[in-house]
This record gives structure tokens, sequence and C-alpha cells, in this order.
């Protein structure tokens, strides 16, 4: 069929990639450091992408090509979504790999070694679970607790969340992540106020309904900084 779609000149494009972001339908890509139209059935022609590109390498044409496919454009979205845990790259799972570095005038560098660190984010089968002594932290702890890097972060794969501002129960999924993964030892960390004994009675009951014996302990943090328990 005869209809509007979008042209990229090449010679133009400088590959900030402004145009593949404003595309909602994920009709265009970078490739070889240049944007390029991928799917054409994807195109809607409503071209979003024309004014988020900076030096005019979009343009309009009308030509042959496939009709725009909204089912197909919905479906890869649903599938995109499924891979990410809110259906945003920056919740995407990843090891982070650091060289062992001293304290230097006074700034110590992160030890976190895995992200995303948010218990309502993180995939339950991710790849740095296994073999994982497992930190599990109350927010509030990091900002109470001054070398908190060095204390407790360093050498454990870290999930943190607050259970009175999530308003969850975080026992079925830390369940499934200790039952699923070969996690060695965990280490809860809260804060000494009462709300946090529900972080502490959640990883209890999923360590106890993982079904395996995984070692753990319990640090309470004073308001003050102080360790306390």
């Amino acid at each position: 069929m005869i209809r509007k779609i979008i042209k990229i000149d090449e010679g133009k494009c400088n590959g900030c990639g402004i145009c593949a972001e404003a595309c909602h339908e994920g009709a265009i890509g970078l490739v070889d450091g240049k944007a390029r139209l991928l799917r054409e059935d994807y195109c809607d022609g409503l071209g979003d992408c024309l004014p988020a590109c900076p030096t005019g390498a979009i343009r309009f044409e009308e030509r042959e090509a496939p009709a725009y496919d909204e089912a197909a454009v919905k479906a890869a979205k649903q599938a995109q979504a499924e891979k990410l845990p809110c259906g945003c790259p920056g919740t995407a799972s990843k090891a982070i790999h650091r060289k062992e570095m001293p304290t230097e005038h006074g700034i110590v560098p992160s030890r976190l070694s895995q992200w995303p660190v948010q218990i309502k984010l993180v995939p339950v089968n991710a790849a740095f679970f296994d073999g994982a002594d497992l930190l599990i932290a109350a927010d509030c702890t990091a900002y109470a607790y001054g070398n908190f890097h060095n204390d407790f972060i360093r050498g454990r794969v870290t999930l943190i969340g607050c259970p009175k501002l999530d308003m969850a129960d975080y026992a079925e999924k830390l369940t499934r992540i200790l039952a699923l993964n070969k996690v060695k030892s965990v280490t809860v960390v809260r804060m000494e106020v009462p709300c946090c004994g529900g972080l502490e009675n959640a990883v209890r009951r999923a360590v106890r309904d993982s079904g395996k014996v995984i070692p753990m302990k319990v640090v309470t943090i004073a308001t003050d900084g102080r360790i306390v328990g």
C-alpha cells in the first residue's frame, strides 16, 4: 500500500539516538552508529521522531510500505515488559564487577555488586544470586550507619526495601529467590523502629518456606547510627 512513512538521511544522522527514544512503537534503532527504520510495519506515520531529531535527518515520504501493524507493536511492547520487572531499562539485572580499591581522602568507594537493588524490582532468577551471601536491608539503614558499604554491602548481593512505605509483604518473593537460587547466607540489617520488624519477619518466613537450611543473622541499627543488636 502507498502510505506516509519516515525516511532517515544517514548522512545527516549523528547517532544521538534521540529519535529511537521518541519512537514509542520501537520502529527506529541504531545500527553501526546511525539511526535506521528497523520495522516499517511498526512506523505509524505520526512522526513523533521528527521534532526530536537535532540534525533534521528525518522527514516524511509517501511510498509503498506495509501497513502499520498495531497488534505487532503491542505484542513487542508486552514481550519487552515481561523481560524487565517494570518495563523500564533501568531495572534490567546486571552484575557489577569492581576492582578492590582502598578508601582514599575520606572517600569510600561503592561496594555495590549488582543492579537492581529494590526487592520489588529484582528478578527472582537473576544470575548474581547463585552462590551469593545475601544482604536484605531496610532503606534507612544505609543513611543511619556511616560505614554501610564497607561493613555490610561489601562481598554481598544487596536487596533493600521498606515494608511500611511499600505497603508490601516481601515474604513470597524472597521465598522464591531463596528457593530458586543457591544462596549461601542471609544477613538482615534493620532499624530499631517497630515497622522494620515487618522486614525481619518476612525474611524469617522466606528462609523457613524455602525448604532450605540457610544461615541467617539480624543486625539492628539505632536511629543515631549505633549497632544495638
